[in-house]
Order: C-alpha cells, then structure tokens, then sequence
C-alpha cells in the first residue's frame, strides 16, 4: 500500500545573518499509513511546524522530500498538494475580510472545485460546524474559536484525503476545544482521512492518535504506537481516594511495608474534600497492607483503582533521557578535542 505520507531523510537548515546554521530539522524519516491519526509532539522549536510547512509544500527542504500518496512534493507540486487540507498554527489560515461564506468558496476554486459541488459542500461544512447562520459576516468580526472553524472548513472544502493540523486548538476556550477534537474524531473514525496533528495537549493526542513521533531539537527521539509508549512506565501503580483530608504523616505503615521503596514512593495529595494516596504496589500483599494502614485512620475509603501512565509522563520521560543521552556524548567528545590540543602543544 502506498504511504498517505512518506518522509525520507528530510532536513531543514538555516542560516542567521551571522552565518552560523541552525538545523530546524535534521534527517527525518517517516511513513505514515492511509487512514492512520499521528501525532507530531514536542517542545516548541522542536521543528514540528517546519516539518508540516514542508509537507505542504511551503518551505523547500535542504535535503530529503517528502511524498503525498505517492505524488513528490518538489518534482510533482500541483498534485501533490492537492492531496491536502492544512490548518497552520496561528489565525492567518484565513482572509478576515471575506465573509465565511466567500473564504469557502476562494479555497474551494483554489482547490479545482466549481459550481454546485462546491457550493453545497461548503452548506454542508457551514452548517455541521454551526456556522450556517452567519456565513455572510466578515470573518474578523468571529470569535478565535469561530474563526478556528472556519480555517478548518477552508481545508476540508476540497475532500482532500491528508488533513494536516498544526496547533488547532491553540487559544481556544474549552467548548471550541472540544468543538475541534470531536471533528477531529470524525475525519479519523467515520471519514477515513489521514490526519497530522501537532499539540501541546498531551492528554488530546493520547486520546485520538494511534501513534505518535516524537521531535527534539529537529531529531526524531520516538516513534511508536501509543500503547506501545504507555508501556515504557506501565507498572503496579495504585490510587486510593478517601473522604476527607489525610495528613502525609497519618499513615502508620506495617514494619514490612515501610522497610520496602513503597514507603518511600508513596504521596498523598488532596481534591475536592478527597485525599488521593498514590504509590507502587509490586504485590497483592503490599496493597493489603496500604489499605489497612488507610482504614486505621477511621477515613472512609471511596475507591482503589490502578493508576495507568500518561503521554504526558511518557514524553517527559523521553525528553529527559534523550537530554541525558545529548549530554553524554557531547562529555565524551569533549576530552578527546582537549586530548589532541594538549598533544599539539607538547609537541610544540
């Protein structure tokens, strides 16, 4: 099957005014499946943006190219980009002086639609996304979250089958968050299209992506399926809620469970009138002991779940051993350039 997006060894270096490069993104190799959600994460200047503006087209590679189901980016531009809808972070997706309306209709012919197909695509997208009834008002005069929609509507007037995101909830409030993550969900689930998304929402990619990459400094430190990532800090983890608040001191652990690293690791930490016990439970029996050293407060225990991971202790994770990782070779080639001058000057 041939890949809805294929990247192979793409870079992106800059030069300052001063002369010195900056690599934006460096060797990046990625295939991504027709129908597949993924996921771009990582920290801002990662080159997360700079990787989708070369998909699209918008800013040439240094090296590398990248293929739109199957069509070049460089040497077979004009199809290529028509495989794509993108929504680019900020808010000039868009042009704030045409009405919703007029924005469909320009992005449509721009994207080869005409006449009727086109109009009554653009009713249908106006009017799933709630924007039916002021589709003749001048786009500046939106909310963010309105004007977010209609940046969306503007990249799937075409029905293009790659549908790139970058940043999509960006300044929005919570109600138009939720607007675009459920539209999100659509294009995956009901609609088959392939979907790129960058966010700082950890929480919203573990929820709709089934893989994630994940960059720093231009790298790619990981690519997984989200399961898979989880796993890396999947363990016995427990949370136990009781009613009320509970000191950090009150527990009075069983001699055997406060000789183990259990004692050490576990928290306490308070919500809404409840007290959240959380630590590792490497057997049935530590946990046994942890809920008697909780009902001997005389608090009442209102639930005890197991704790599941995060992407966003995940990521963390990676970041800092990738950091670590950095540091450590960066030591390692240190000595052997101070090695080589100290010879130099024996030498001399």
């Amino acid at each position: 099957m041939t890949p809805a997006i294929e990247i192979q060894n793409l870079s992106k270096i800059y030069r300052k005014r001063s002369g010195i490069p900056t690599k934006a993104v460096e060797q990046l190799n990625l295939s991504i499946a027709p129908g597949e959600v993924i996921g771009l994460l990582g920290a801002n200047g990662a080159g997360k943006t700079t990787t989708i503006k070369m998909i699209c087209g918008l800013v040439e590679p240094t090296a590398g190219h990248v293929a739109l189901n199957g069509y070049d980016v460089a040497r077979q531009r004009s199809i290529a980009v028509q495989q794509i809808g993108a929504v680019l972070e900020g808010t000039r997706n868009i042009y704030w002086r045409l009405s919703a309306w007029q924005n469909l209709l320009y992005f449509g012919r721009l994207k080869g639609q005409r006449g009727s197909a086109l109009k009554q695509r653009a009713q249908a997208l106006l009017s799933e996304l709630e924007l039916w009834d002021r589709r003749h008002e001048p786009v500046r005069d939106f909310s963010r979250g309105m004007q977010q929609k209609v940046a969306i509507a503007c990249a799937l007037v075409a029905d293009p089958p790659i549908v790139l995101l970058d940043e999509p909830t960006l300044g929005l409030d919570v109600q138009a968050a939720r607007t675009v993550k459920e539209w999100i969900r659509e294009l995956a689930l009901h609609r088959g299209k392939t979907v790129v998304l960058t966010t700082h929402q950890l929480d919203m990619a573990q929820e709709l992506c089934q893989r994630v990459a994940i960059m720093r400094q231009g790298r790619l430190i990981a690519e997984e399926p989200i399961s898979t990532l989880l796993d890396l800090l999947r363990n016995e983890q427990y949370e136990l809620r009781v009613e009320g608040h509970l000191p950090q001191d009150a527990l009075q652990l069983s001699p055997q469970l406060a000789q183990t690293p259990i004692a050490n690791a576990l928290t306490i930490t308070h919500d809404n009138g409840h007290s959240i016990v959380s630590c590792p439970a490497s057997s049935q029996e530590a946990l046994y002991d942890l809920l008697s050293a909780v009902q001997q407060t005389g608090m009442s225990l209102i639930s005890v779940q197991r704790a599941e991971p995060k992407l966003e202790d995940v990521f963390v994770h990676l970041m800092e051993s990738d950091l670590m990782e950095s540091a450590r070779a960066e030591g390692e080639k240190r000595p052997a350039r101070l090695g080589k001058n100290t010879e130099r000057k024996e030498a001399a």
